[in-house]
């Protein structure tokens, strides 16, 4: 068998109904992999599974009765549960001080407690089953808390933590890693494709020039996933092209600094190695 087939898998998508979670569950099919999808009511969640020949479930991850029975059913309609991929997200804009406690909750809610509640259902299944893989979906704000979303970035500190300490408990049998995107084209982010003059100044501050694509995560949670990564627990795989290199406030001016001195140079400079 290569070490990237999952053809032997039964895989849960959280929040699988589009964006980056869409891609993981294409991602893991096309390995070969049988999925479900679980995404909120509404989310036409079942359109999405369709082309995958995948298990559709309609769940709200803030109700941890919900996600039992949604974990539960999932299992029996695979015939097993060696994946989970905790992707359920969401996010909002505004200074700290302007959130309401029902702000807060929620997106505690969502990106934190969804998380452990699938964690909590999924775990006791694949200890049975003697084997299992949970990769959960934090973010770059998790280790570096962006300005405007500080309860969200709180919640993905918990993922993170969550995840370190969950590889201790359940290794060796369950391995249990994080993956942190940066900015990456989704329905969370898609506000700033429709505003060039946002999106340039992200571009520019990437090494790699560009921001990434859910495939692209898609393929650092295959891996995770895989036999190639078999000896990979308890860690945080950023995916953000190299966007949290950069020292805030002194780069650009390093940059233009550097520039400045290029244009510089005397033209004998220029062959003076010869």
């Amino acid at each position: 068998m290569e070490v990237d087939s999952l053809d032997q898998d039964f895989a849960v998508v959280t929040g699988g109904a589009r964006g980056i979670g869409l891609a993981i569950a294409k991602r893991l099919h096309r390995a070969g992999a049988k999925v479900a999808l679980l995404d909120r009511p509404g989310s036409e969640v079942s359109k999405a599974a369709a082309p995958l020949g995948g298990v559709a479930i309609e769940v709200d991850v803030r109700d941890p009765d919900a996600v039992d029975q949604a974990i539960t059913s999932a299992n029996q309609r695979l015939g097993g549960l060696t994946i989970l991929i905790n992707n359920a997200g969401t996010g909002m804009l505004q200074p700290m001080h302007e959130y309401t406690n029902q702000q807060w909750d929620d997106l505690i809610a969502v990106n934190l407690s969804g998380t452990f509640y699938a964690m909590r259902a999924a775990v006791p299944i694949m200890l049975e089953a003697g084997r299992g893989v949970i990769v959960n979906n934090a973010s770059v704000s998790a280790t570096d808390p962006t300005r405007g979303e500080l309860p969200y970035s709180a919640a993905k500190a918990g993922v993170l933590a969550l995840t370190r300490g969950a590889a201790q408990e359940y290794g060796p049998t369950i391995r249990i890693n994080a993956v942190s995107p940066g900015v990456i084209r989704s329905p969370m982010t898609e506000m700033l494709y429709k505003n060039p003059a946002i999106l340039e100044p992200v571009e520019r501050s990437v090494p790699l020039e560009r921001t990434g694509e859910a495939e692209e995560v898609a393929d650092v949670v295959h891996f995770l996933c895989s036999e190639a990564s078999r000896y990979i627990t308890g860690q945080n795989i950023v995916i953000d092209g190299g966007m949290n290199i950069p020292q805030a406030g002194i780069d650009s001016v390093l940059k233009m600094s550097l520039d400045m001195m290029s244009r510089a140079r005397r033209p004998e400079d220029e062959s003076s190695d010869g």
